[in-house]
């Protein structure tokens, strides 16, 4: 169970903290729109990586001084483009900010846009390959275990907070409250750009 548990809470403190994906999840949620695929390909893709973090850390280790500075780029310049779409949205008219008048986006396009904020930020490998995969190395012998509880808090954290973003949208009824959230996310998205671009 320490490991477990171990597992648990260092997955939830580092999933916890505001980012790309988490800004989608929750805007998703709040226009109830395509919510438990969206979660659920969150959570996989976290485990996928984790998994991949505890089982071959030391290799992945080896690699990742070679793939840090194009996954920093790469990350960076997607989430200028995202940030900057987020930014037009906030000016846009009313109607389209209001969740039951907003036109619903299809499947697709929406899983690609979660899947590209997912694997497209450089963080989300050091967080989860990286981190994860050398913490578990702390429990020889139960890596798989602490695994299991990182997963777990993967699956808590994105669950929750897609199907928990309802309990807002009162709030987000409001077109303005929507401009303020849409604007937030951009600023989001820009600031970890920033922040990826001073650590080349």
């Amino acid at each position: 169970m320490t490991a477990y548990l171990n597992g648990l809470l260092m997955g939830l403190s580092l999933i916890v903290a505001i980012g790309a994906q988490n800004a989608f999840v929750l805007r998703q949620g709040l226009r109830n729109e395509h919510v438990l695929a969206v979660a659920l390909t969150c959570a996989l893709s976290d485990a996928a990586l984790i998994w991949l973090g505890v089982l071959a850390f030391a290799r992945v280790a080896e690699l990742m001084p070679a793939l840090e500075p194009a996954m920093r780029y790469a990350g960076a310049a997607f989430l200028i483009w995202y940030g900057c779409r987020s930014m037009l949205s906030a000016f846009r008219s009313n109607e389209a900010l209001v969740v039951t008048a907003a036109a619903a986006t299809p499947l697709w396009p929406v899983l690609a846009t979660c899947l590209a904020l997912t694997f497209a930020n450089p963080h989300v490998y050091l967080d989860t390959v990286v981190l994860l995969g050398s913490l578990s190395t702390g429990f020889p012998g139960q890596e798989a275990i602490f695994a299991m509880g990182a997963t777990t808090a993967s699956f808590l954290f994105f669950f929750s907070l897609g199907f928990g973003a309802r309990f807002l949208r009162p709030v987000f009824a409001n077109p303005a409250a929507w401009r303020i959230l849409e604007g937030a996310i951009a600023l989001v998205m820009w600031a970890i750009a920033i922040n990826l671009l001073r650590g080349l």
